[in-house]
């Protein structure tokens, strides 16, 4: 029987540590940042199969799309486990390693045949046309990929994506491309927003989230937009099958965080600059016993460890010092690799934690 495992991933759900750097996103909206009296009216029925005409606008919007291009999910997560489902039995998937290992999980529920491309901390993570079209066969029916991608916070160049939907054109045009954009609008300061991947084509499909870049994770509210009316269709009825609908306050909700998107984005914006500064400044200043490669957007980043550290000594140290990391082998990525998540803890807050972390480094050198 198909089955989802279990996975160590889920501790972060637990009781945070003193010293919490094993998050992925920044801090958390409270409800009051977007209760309003138009609110006191809501109707507390099932909402509508596609999502809340409001809703699909307002992301719609912000894609260049249409709204009936848009469907409302219960997190990213669960638009992504639908396409999945629905193309598991047409042919393989395509994606990288390391991956964020929900959507790994996904794939390996739903009994999906992948190829991997992989990716590494020595290249920086970085995702070429070439790696991907090297895995790619007539039988490919799903290339997912993410930028940025989570754990790196490594983005994939827009002219990249271009030649990856050429080469699929060319060697499998049936099958779609999957971007995840989680991350896309987590920049860093007065850097740009990357455009989004939603209009590259046809056969593109967009997934994301309100759960990473504007703090409303527990609204449980995501999407996915594809241009293509019958896949559209597709997913609307997959939805109703599995969840009906998403809540109808939670999707009242987050209309009201799109209605307040640039003062919360320009606010996270700031936070998570200052921070990535404080964790480049940490990083320098610990180079003979970590390394890391620096993020493109996101609120997380990677480190490793130099050689000559005993690995197990750190994480003891670490556990006893009470400071978390994500490892990177829950993302399929090397031991000595972990996901470093900046961006969750208030400025002083984070340089306590990385004071921590450093201590516990030294304990291992």
């Amino acid at each position: 029987m198909p089955t989802f495992p279990r996975h160590q991933i889920m501790s972060l759900t637990a009781e945070q540590s003193r010293h919490e750097l094993g998050e992925s996103y920044g801090p958390d909206l409270r409800l009051a940042d977007l209760l309003g009296s138009e609110l006191d009216g809501l109707e507390l029925g099932y909402g509508t199969a596609a999502g809340d005409p409001r809703l699909r606008s307002a992301i719609a919007e912000r894609h260049g799309v249409r709204p009936e291009e848009v469907v409302v999910t219960v997190g990213g997560m669960h638009g992504i486990f639908l396409l999945a489902y629905l193309l598991v039995d047409q042919g393989e998937f395509v994606t990288t390693a390391p991956l964020f290992p929900m959507t790994q999980s996904i794939f390996d529920t739903v009994g999906a045949s992948v190829r991997v491309v992989p990716l590494g901390f020595d290249d920086g993570y970085q995702l070429t046309a070439q790696a991907v079209r090297a895995q790619l066969t007539p039988q490919t029916r799903l290339v997912s990929l993410a930028t940025p991608q989570n754990p790196s916070g490594v983005a994939v160049p827009r002219q990249v994506l271009r030649e990856i939907v050429e080469a699929m054109n060319e060697v499998c045009p049936d099958a779609w491309l999957m971007v995840d954009e989680t991350y896309r609008v987590a920049s860093y300061g007065e850097e740009p927003i990357a455009e989004t991947a939603a209009t590259l084509g046809p056969r593109v499909v967009v997934a994301a989230s309100l759960s990473k870049c504007h703090g409303a994770a527990g609204l449980r509210i995501g999407w996915v937009i594809s241009t293509d009316a019958a896949l559209v269709e597709k997913l609307t009825t997959a939805k109703f099958s599995t969840v009906v609908s998403a809540s109808p306050v939670c999707e009242a909700l987050a209309v009201r965080v799109f209605a307040q998107e640039d003062e919360i984005l320009s606010h996270r914006k700031n936070w998570l600059e200052e921070n990535l500064l404080i964790t480049q400044d940490w990083v320098a200043a610990n180079s003979e016993v970590v390394e890391w490669v620096r993020p493109d957007g996101g609120a997380l980043c990677v480190v490793r460890l130099k050689a000559g550290l005993d690995l197990e000594r750190f994480k003891r140290a670490a556990v006893e010092l009470d400071v978390r990391l994500a490892d990177g082998d829950w993302f399929g990525d090397d031991p000595r690799v972990f996901r470093l998540g900046f961006g969750f803890l208030p400025a002083g807050e984070l340089k306590a934690a990385l004071d921590a972390l450093r201590e516990a480094l030294h304990t291992a050198h």
